[in-house]
């Protein structure tokens, strides 16, 4: 499943049903690595157009899936989840694209890493301000540009 610079190179598929489970399960599993709780309530997916090089947006029903869960993991906690992270990944495949330990609330803990092989991006990061919003931990994982089993890849 990898990415091409290739407007045209098949694209992986993959139901949106079936996207959503997979982001489900693979941030509780980031969640058990750093061996934090997630909270299931909080958790959002959201299905993105897929934009070309050009801005050009394919007909053909293909999307990109954000995903993300909060923790209600103390802010003292921030750090080590993202140190965890970044130790149990990267073997894994994953590349470090940004990494920052918590500081204050204006320096907050950020690990994201893109997969080499299939282009998945996670993210372990603190969100909120800490004056009106608690900051919270949150893990998301962001899809490569999917299409849907059964579809025909409209070509560029």
């Amino acid at each position: 499943m990898s990415q091409s610079d290739d407007p045209n190179a098949s694209l992986p598929r993959m139901e949106k049903d079936a996207a959503v489970k997979w982001a489900e399960d693979y941030t509780a599993y980031m969640a058990r690595l750093a061996d934090v709780e997630i909270i299931p309530s909080t958790a959002e997916s959201n299905f993105e157009a897929c934009i070309g090089e050009n801005d050009e947006v394919a007909e053909d029903g293909r999307y990109s899936l954000f995903y993300y869960v909060r923790s209600p993991a103390s802010v003292t906690e921030h750090t080590r989840v993202v140190r965890t992270l970044r130790r149990e990944l990267s073997p894994q495949g994953y590349e470090v694209t940004g990494y920052r330990e918590f500081k204050d609330a204006y320096a907050s803990a950020v690990f994201r890493a893109r997969h080499k092989e299939n282009s998945y991006r996670v993210t372990a990061e603190t969100v909120g301000s800490g004056k009106t919003k608690p900051q919270r931990l949150s893990f998301s994982v962001r899809t490569p540009c999917m299409l849907p089993p059964g579809v025909q890849q409209q070509q560029f």
